[in-house]
């Protein structure tokens, strides 16, 4: 595609930085030709939890389905993809390196900003997220199909990792406040850095201690609770009513409400880096905040015994305490 037809007018209205990283329903419906195609020059991914009860049942025409658990992690490890994993998926899907992506997925975009940070991560320069995912396409009664592609298999090869994007547990214990208070919304009041902000993006039960993890969910950590330091913005407070991301403004306006202002490093983190990576495709490529994605999250960090926790009491006022000591929480 020409830089002209890759314009989306919608998508630059809602972001003075002129990002390219979102693509509108309307945009990828007037291209659609473009991506049932065999040239890959474009591909449409499909990215899900509940890949029998979405993808397999109908999907936009064109769209290749990844599995959550085959396609987007490691099969051995809790751990994302090995390059050489992504690289094989990327070959059988018909992606090369040149390849414009856009992927949308179930759940609200959870798992399509996962693997959209995933492409990043390995380096593939020229990949979009669908606006609304797969609920506002179906909603809105765009196209969809039932037919799966078959595309000629390519050559593809990694430019990354960018190590840039992602956070690991050693950097988050010198930025959590291990020795000090969490204030009401959750922000360090002392900490080895107070000025990096850590965004807890699981709804307010989670990050209060009051359930590990959503109903249903495989991966848990042992023990409740939240990072110390962190403040609770979830990941729903990036979208509007309809499921599609907020304007640069609105954005601002959720997280200087928090004090959060983007001049800093901030990291994000959930329980195993899917919702998180909604807020750091909002942060790092809709604004341009300098942003990591803590993606071995709340299971990773609240599975480790030697990891200090924060448990809020019903007022939210202070930490669940007892002899000057934080309660462990533990199933």
């Amino acid at each position: 595609m020409s830089d002209a037809e890759l314009s989306d007018s919608e998508i630059d209205e809602k972001y003075e930085s002129g990002t390219n990283a979102l693509v509108s329903p309307d945009w990828l419906h007037k291209h659609l030709d473009a991506f049932q195609s065999d040239d890959p020059d474009c591909r449409l991914v499909e990215a899900d939890i509940k890949y029998e009860e979405s993808y397999a049942q109908g999907h936009i025409p064109g769209a290749v389905g990844f599995r959550w658990g085959s396609h987007l992690q490691d099969s051995i490890e809790r751990d994302i993809l090995k390059r050489a994993e992504f690289e094989e998926i990327m070959q059988n899907a018909g992606i090369t390196e040149d390849t414009t992506v856009v992927i949308y997925g179930d759940e609200a975009n959870q798992w399509a900003a996962y693997t959209y940070w995933q492409f990043k991560y390995y380096g593939h320069d020229d990949v979009r997220l669908l606006d609304g995912g797969r609920p506002y396409w179906f909603d809105n009664e765009y196209p969809t199909t039932d037919e799966e592609p078959d595309f000629t298999t390519r050559e593809y090869e990694s430019a990354g990792p960018n190590e840039e994007l992602r956070a690991y547990r050693d950097r988050v214990e010198e930025v959590a406040a291990i020795d000090g208070e969490s204030s009401p919304e959750g922000r360090a009041e002392t900490s080895d850095d107070p000025e990096i902000p850590l965004i807890d993006v699981r709804s307010e039960a989670e990050y209060r201690g009051e359930k590990i993890a959503p109903e249903g969910s495989k991966e848990t950590a042992r023990r409740a609770g939240h990072i110390p330091g962190a403040t609770n913005i979830t990941w729903k407070e990036n979208l509007d009513d309809e499921g599609r991301f907020k304007n640069s403004d609105d954005l601002r306006s959720v997280y200087a409400e928090r004090d959060i202002q983007g001049d800093a490093e901030i990291i994000s983190y959930c329980r195993i880096g899917e919702r998180s990576s909604i807020t750091w495709f909002a942060l790092h490529e809709l604004l341009g905040w300098n942003v990591t994605n803590y993606d071995g999250s709340w299971t990773e960090w609240g599975t480790s015994s030697a990891n200090p926790s924060r448990l809020m009491s019903m007022n939210r006022l202070q930490p669940i305490r007892k002899n000057n000591r934080v309660i462990p929480f533990r199933v």
